[in-house]
């Protein structure tokens, strides 16, 4: 039985992840922060679809949260077999208007964090000749829009050319860019969402199904929705000064976990 290691776990994208790979009879590494909604995650899995979920609590802000994962994921016993990074948070309000400290967080939730886990996890997997590493990134990392679709689009770029790298290892990389997804997100950042158009909204469960079937297929890029697909053809066609400005005015409230 192969196991999965999901950061940002139990709530959103992360949960969605988690109970689709479940039911596929994987067993389960849990990371978020909260122990209590880890453990309560962990007994409705494991009672439901009979796996077994271990329950890790870390901060990925922290170096603390960071090693503890990356030790986790650098076992060659009882390996990971797939890594779901998907821990992120947003910022409410534009640049200068967001604390420095803030935005520094972020880079170290969404970027350090990403790139220290996904090293320790393929370096473990192309030992052994296979695995896989999807990292949550956003629709938002093809547009002009501050440090969140920044980082993402880091996100992007970084495992496009990991997954360019190892080919042929029997590791494979994919890059996961949703767009508005009914979740926690928005409320935890203090965001509204009274401006998105109901058409924007994405289901967790079918975006996990999709994402999966994407990695299966070998894809280093997912785009899950086809509504999404033809913006994002639109976004590429669009002059970047003009796109800049229409996401000014649209406010920083892209995010999917």
């Amino acid at each position: 039985m192969t196991t999965a290691l999901i950061t940002g776990s139990t709530a959103g994208i992360g949960a969605a992840f988690a109970r689709r790979l479940a039911a596929d009879g994987h067993n389960l590494v849990l990371v978020a922060r909260d122990t209590k909604r880890l453990r309560e995650q962990a007994t409705e899995l494991h009672d439901r679809h009979g796996i077994e979920a271990e329950v890790l609590t870390a901060d990925l802000a922290t170096e603390d949260g960071i090693g503890a994962v990356e030790e986790r994921l650098g076992r060659r016993r009882d390996g990971v077999d797939l890594l779901v990074n998907n821990a992120g948070f947003g910022n409410k309000g534009r640049y200068l208007e967001v604390p420095l400290a803030d935005e520094l967080t972020m880079l170290k939730v969404h970027c350090e964090a990403v790139l220290r886990l996904t090293s320790a996890a393929t370096d473990a997997m192309r030992e052994r000749g296979r695995g896989g590493v999807v990292n949550v990134a956003s629709v938002a990392a093809f547009v002009p829009r501050g440090t969140y679709g920044a980082s993402k689009a880091w996100v992007v770029q970084f495992t496009q050319g990991a997954a360019r790298d190892l080919a042929g290892s029997g590791v494979r990389l994919m890059a996961l860019c949703p767009g508005f997804v009914r979740t926690e997100f928005h409320e935890r950042a203090g965001m509204g969402t009274d401006n998105i158009p109901n058409w924007m909204w994405l289901d967790a469960d079918k975006l996990v199904a999709t994402a999966l079937a994407d990695l299966a297929r070998g894809k280093s890029l997912s785009v899950p929705d086809p509504r999404y697909k033809a913006l994002m053809g639109v976004v590429k066609m669009t002059p970047r000064a003009l796109l800049g400005g229409v996401t000014s005015r649209t406010g920083r409230k892209y995010g999917p976990q």
